[in-house]
This record gives C-alpha cells, sequence and structure tokens, in this order.
C-alpha cells in the first residue's frame, strides 16, 4: 500500500466515518507534526520549525494580538480567522517545545472539578 500523507490520511478517515465527522485537534498535531521536519520549502511549518521557537512564539503572539482586536471590533469573521491562526501557532509553540497535546488536555481536564478561581489560587505565587 502506497504511503499517506497525515492531510491524506485525515481526509480518508473523514469520508470513512461520515459526514459529521470533524476536524479535531489531534488531527492538527498529526499534520503538524508531519510537516515539521519534511524540509518542504513551500511548508510554512517546516520554516517555523527550522527558524525555532524564538520565530514561533513571535507569531503566536502576533496571532493572540490579532484575535483580541477582532473580538474587540466585534468582527466575527476576523475573529474565527485570527482564532485559527492563533491555534496553529499555538500547536507549533507547543511542538517545538516538545508539549504534547495530550499533556495539555489532561492539565485541562484536572481543572474541571474545582472552581477556576479556586485553581488560581492553588497556583504558586511568583
Amino acid at each position: 500500500l502506497p504511503r499517506r500523507s497525515a492531510l491524506e490520511a485525515v481526509r480518508l478517515r473523514k469520508r470513512l466515518s461520515g459526514a459529521m465527522a470533524e476536524f479535531s485537534f489531534s488531527d492538527l498535531e498529526t499534520i503538524i507534526n508531519e510537516r515539521a521536519h519534511s524540509g518542504d520549502p513551500d511548508s510554512w511549518t517546516a520554516k517555523l520549525f527550522a527558524r525555532g521557537i524564538d520565530k514561533a512564539a513571535q507569531k503566536l503572539g502576533e496571532e493572540a494580538v490579532e484575535a483580541v482586536i477582532a473580538a474587540v471590533k466585534g468582527d466575527t469573521q476576523g475573529l474565527v480567522s485570527e482564532s485559527a491562526d492563533l491555534i496553529y501557532h499555538w500547536r507549533v509553540v507547543l511542538g517545538l517545545s516538545g508539549v504534547r497535546l495530550s499533556d495539555v488536555l489532561k492539565e485541562l481536564e484536572s481543572r474541571t472539578g474545582r472552581s477556576g478561581i479556586a485553581e488560581k489560587a492553588s497556583r504558586p505565587k511568583g
């Protein structure tokens, strides 16, 4: 069998599982991981990984600011678009930092049993 790209595999899984299948964070992680070290000169992901954490973190910050601006302006489509950019660049920063999406989701899950105020108060000061 021919080897499929991560994107092709995601698309095939969605076709096989029916119309209700949605693109997931896991799908994004799979695609980013594949492209990260592909060496493809046309891949923004490969370029970001090659340039390292400083550039990826800078882009993450820029996208966060752009999402905030869109939200404050009431620009719904802009907020959707900038949020997609923000999530993508966040995932790249996680990848460059060696942090798995599953680790972030476990942390979020651990916080669901208590109030946000109590959780924040329990964090170390400093």
